[in-house]
């Protein structure tokens, strides 16, 4: 049996625009600092799991081009849930090669783990309606 929770469809607007704000700067900080956050990945305790992808600036280039189009995407409620897994899928090694590990960054990786919970709340809830 589902239950049906009453939710403001203004917050759930404002949710989508400001998780969507991470994704936008971030994916163009990719493309303009290429270099410093290829030293970022040099750096990590697990690099190798970006490294099993393949080269970091190339890496770096296709996680900006996503996040910048998913995040887009994802700020004007176009395909919603699609625009959430992409930016999950993004996410995902960047928190893991990046925040994992490094005792002085708890921050930052706590603060993936709530952009994340905002992701899946979009990826479980069907809010394509609230564009009417």
């Amino acid at each position: 049996m589902t239950t049906k929770i009453l939710v403001s469809r203004r917050s759930i607007q404002l949710l989508r625009v400001l998780v969507s704000g991470i994704f936008l700067v971030a994916g163009f900080n990719h493309l303009i600092n290429i270099k410093e956050t290829a030293q970022r990945i040099e750096q990590a305790s697990f690099k190798g799991i970006a490294l099993f992808f393949g080269e970091p600036e190339w890496l770096i280039i296709l996680s900006g081009i996503a996040m910048l189009v998913a995040g887009f995407f994802f700020l004007i409620g176009y395909k919603t849930k699609w625009a959430a897994i992409v930016l999950m899928a993004v996410l995902i090694p960047i928190t893991l090669t990046i925040q994992v590990g490094q005792i002085t960054t708890l921050g930052p990786l706590f603060k993936n783990v709530a952009i994340f919970g905002g992701l899946i709340f979009f990826v479980m809830n069907d809010t394509s309606n609230l564009l009417k």
